[in-house]
């Protein structure tokens, strides 16, 4: 190739590159409008002023904000805010509690090597297969001979529920604790720390993203549960969380009186978890540049 054909190649090379691009981009424009209109269709909802659940067009044709007024002051049908004040109580109690859970049995198995290690992880990985609401009728019967499913018990019973097998889910907090070298646990050892001690104070330290990761599944999961709530909380209307009252709010006798306010209740109940994962991001940050540093 002459010195006079190469920038031409060049050019080709860098048009083909730049057409490319802008596909690519066009693409994910399409995929991002396609992924946020559901999210843009449920906020205009929750302010359409006009009732009912069916409409002819995508935009409201008045706006008004009594959809959230009547959602946190009717309280003769649905008391939201009570499903909400529940639902965040069982939420970050067993948040903590998974958390813990979790992150200490991912770190006894990371680190420490003992007779039923493996026959456990192996089980673990076994009922892992498994979905969890195949167990809700025997977790049920065995909540209700403990006197936990009646009155206020249903909070400590959904708490129990959502945090007693969070050490089955290991797996990916154990990988993250693996990458984690032995040598710096054996250093502080050496130096006269304990286990305890180099669980807090050396690998949580380090290990700041897996810890986020798994403080916002904790979070998440007990917070849009429906199956569970609804077996323990039954007719227990004063214990229902808000993914019982959103479906309440769309049942036949109500979703003409409701379906704006369920709208709206489904934007209130993004708050906490886009403020969860705004607030930890930060963190989760400095977690990976922490550890490219390292």
């Amino acid at each position: 190739m002459t010195a006079m054909n190469q920038p031409i190649a060049r050019n080709k090379i860098s048009g083909r590159r730049r057409a490319v691009n802008i596909l690519v981009h066009l693409l994910l424009a399409v995929l991002a409008f396609i992924w946020i209109m559901p999210i843009i269709w449920i906020v205009l909802t929750s302010f359409r002023a006009e009732p009912g659940s069916y409409v002819n067009t995508f935009f409201p044709k008045g706006y008004t904000l009594n959809n959230y007024i009547k959602l946190f002051t009717d309280r003769n049908v649905l008391n939201f805010p009570k499903m909400f004040m529940n639902t965040l109580i069982i939420a970050c109690i067993s948040c903590v509690v998974s958390t813990f859970f979790m992150l200490s049995v991912s770190y006894s198995l990371s680190r420490m090597r003992f007779k039923m290690r493996k026959p456990y992880m192996n089980l673990a990985m076994i009922l892992g297969l498994f979905p969890g609401f195949m167990s809700m009728v025997a977790q049920y019967y065995i909540l209700k001979a403990l006197g936990l499913t009646e009155g206020s018990m249903i909070r400590l019973a959904l708490i129990i529920v959502y945090s007693a097998g969070a050490g089955l889910a290991f797996q990916i907090s154990k990988g993250y604790f693996d990458t984690i070298p032995r040598s710096i646990d054996e250093a502080a050892m050496i130096d006269g720390a304990s286990q305890w001690q180099v669980f807090t104070q050396i690998t949580m330290p380090l290990s700041k993203p897996i810890v986020i990761y798994t403080v916002m599944t904790s979070f998440i999961g007990p917070w849009v549960d429906f199956i569970f709530a609804k077996v323990i909380c039954r007719a227990n209307a004063d214990q229902f969380t808000v993914a019982i009252g959103l479906w309440n709010m769309l049942q036949k006798e109500y979703i003409n009186q409701w379906y704006t306010c369920f709208a709206a209740g489904a934007v209130v109940i993004s708050i906490p978890i886009a403020a969860l994962f705004l607030y930890m991001q930060k963190f989760y940050v400095e977690g990976m540049t922490g550890a490219v540093k390292g």
